[in-house]
């Protein structure tokens, strides 16, 4: 019913759109030049006020429509089933009923959870045609209140303008706030998990073994949270990932820019910035189906022993994933050098080779820069190709060939299965989220500091 209450709105907003336009023409052809605002204007002024308060209503409902439900089902229980009852079970007892609703039926529901079932199939059948009715209603409503506004000299154009400003002011607000949401629930969770583990121990310890017992019934070890293992497999993983993308993708940027023509750049620049496109999953299965196996054969043909997970397979095909962002800003750090200067340098008798090296890289030097680092930064923070070809177990170990993991492998690891919110194994992930936020966005600045701090303007 949401989807037809979306399309309804969209189907109104138009139609007001091309009601105010004519409005705004038939001002037009009346008064001529004394018209205030062109008749597009009109429209869009009547369609933003038809379209967007009625989208803010019926989102409002959608959030709040499964709050209230359930807040009458919970009401309209016996007092035997909710009376001193604590909050998990009270969700249990909404999930039964929602299941039963459903159709999804596993255990024989009691006839109260049966009959709550029936009341509230009728009160979300009642809730969705009232949502499509008050929102086609508040559309139709502020059709007739806008167009009525409309007149030769009256401002739309002004009364539009300022919609769109105000509209990007919410956004802009929203951005901010989500992020200071996301910071502030980091920050929260890392400190109820470091009230249970030292510091100490978390950022000094060598030992990573976060299965502990969440329930009575459970039979599991005490519990061990030195990051140590995990951040030394985060940095090796990258490190190999920046040795295969910085040299590839400089050299690439230096060929196209200096010795490609206009026909091979056209082919291979697109190319390049393809692989930015592809999903990170395609590069774990190619790195745990063709380089992982290659790596392993090609070390036992020399006889040396390689994990069938191994650090290096996932590090080369994250190089390869990474390669176009520093291709691409490397380019176009080297075509942003003056023209003058390149040919200034051939000028003087220097060779390609020496105006690149002596010219045009000290020049984009910053640009390069900047673009490694946010190639780091986009290493480091990669999950899929680690899970699939680097492993889970948190290895000690500068190997390359040896099975490592990562702290987004982590993340994913502790927040999988049957957990509560309350216990260290899955507060740890919102402390190895903190460092992961810490390092990238330190990497970040990084870079943007010293692209404008070395950034040279050239006349």
């Amino acid at each position: 019913m949401a989807g037809y209450a979306f399309l309804a709105i969209a189907v109104l907003s138009i139609v007001a759109y091309f009601i105010g336009q004519s409005a705004g023409r038939r001002f037009q052809a009346q008064v001529g030049r004394e018209v205030h605002s062109l008749p597009v204007y009109h429209g869009a002024f009547v369609a933003v006020w038809v379209g967007i308060p009625a989208l803010i209503l019926v989102l409002l409902w959608l959030l709040l429509q499964g709050m209230v439900i359930n807040q009458l089902l919970l009401a309209s229980l016996p007092d035997d089933m909710t009376n001193g009852v604590s909050s998990a079970r009270l969700s249990l007892l909404l999930s039964e009923i929602h299941n039963v609703a459903a159709g999804r039926i596993f255990t024989e529901p009691s006839p109260a959870i049966v009959e709550a079932a029936e009341r509230y199939a009728v009160w979300e059948r009642i809730a969705r045609w009232a949502m499509l009715v008050v929102g086609l209603s508040a559309a139709i409503v502020a059709l007739f209140v806008a167009r009525s506004r409309l007149a030769p000299r009256f401002r739309a154009r002004n009364g539009f303008e300022l919609f769109v400003s105000g509209l990007m002011i919410a956004c802009s607000v929203a951005a901010i706030l989500v992020t200071i949401g996301i910071v502030a629930s980091l920050v929260f969770e890392a400190m109820r998990f470091f009230a249970i583990v030292p510091p100490t121990e978390f950022f000094f310890g060598l030992n990573w073994e976060p299965q502990m017992p969440i329930r009575a019934d459970q039979v599991a070890g005490a519990g061990a949270f030195g990051a140590i293992p995990i951040f030394v497999g985060t940095l090796l993983i990258a490190f190999i990932a920046m040795l295969v993308a910085t040299p590839i993708g400089l050299f690439a940027a230096i060929y196209l820019v200096e010795y490609a023509d206009s026909r091979v750049r056209n082919v291979v620049k697109p190319l390049l910035e393809i692989l930015a496109g592809i999903p990170t999953v395609v590069y774990g299965f190619f790195a745990v189906l063709t380089v992982a196996p290659a790596v392993r054969e090609a070390g036992s043909a020399m006889g040396i022993a390689v994990s069938p997970n191994s650090a290096l397979a996932a590090g080369g095909v994250m190089g390869i994933m990474i390669l176009p962002f520093i291709s691409s800003l490397s380019d176009d750090a080297l075509k942003a050098v003056p023209r003058a200067m390149r040919d200034g340098a051939l000028a003087l008798g220097a060779t390609r080779a020496e105006t690149m090296m002596q010219v045009l890289l000290p020049a984009a030097l910053p640009g390069i820069v900047g673009g490694i680092l946010l190639a780091a930064s986009r290493a480091i923070g990669e999950t899929m190709i680690v899970v699939m070809a680097a492993g889970l177990m948190a290895t000690l170990t500068l190997n390359p060939l040896d099975s490592v993991t990562t702290v987004t492998v982590q993340i994913v690891t502790l927040l999988i299965g049957d957990t509560e919110f309350d216990s260290p194994k899955t507060l740890a992930a919102f402390a190895l989220g903190l460092v992961l936020f810490v390092v990238t966005l330190s990497l970040n600045i990084v870079a943007l500091k010293i692209v404008q701090r070395y950034r040279e303007s050239y006349e």
